[in-house]
């Protein structure tokens, strides 16, 4: 299964991954799955550690590489098709990066890891 964190699942999984449900512990180190965490996670979490909302560890370039490293995932980038397909979304949720998350999930068929109940309503599967 190619599991697709979303920016919260992110940052805990990085900076505090005691406070992740264990299910998701267990998904993220059961390496039958494919770990998958977005360039779109990653430029959200540098909106708004700028803006003083949360603070990194390091710079947002270390940050991800790190993360990526650590989790053994695979970073992907903004896609012209995930953005098209956000064109096509209903409009349930009004966050721009978890649009654009739930538009590359559902492109990829891929599972998100999010606490956030506001992305079934889209379809997509979800962890958490």
């Amino acid at each position: 299964m190619r599991l697709l964190l979303d920016t919260v699942a992110v940052y805990r999984a990085a900076t505090a991954p005691d406070s992740l449900p264990g299910v998701v512990t267990s998904a993220l180190i059961d390496r039958s799955h494919q770990l998958v965490i977005s360039i779109v996670s990653v430029w959200e979490l540098a909106i708004k550690a700028s803006l003083g909302k949360l603070a990194l560890p390091c710079g947002v370039e270390e940050f991800f590489t790190q993360t990526t490293r650590d989790l053994m995932a695979e970073p992907t980038s903004l896609e012209l098709r995930f953005v098209g397909a956000v064109a096509e979304l209903p409009h349930h949720h009004g966050d721009p990066f978890d649009r654009l998350l739930i538009a590359q999930a559902l492109v990829e068929d891929c599972t998100v890891v999010t606490s956030d109940p506001r992305f079934t309503a889209y379809g997509v599967k979800v962890l958490w």
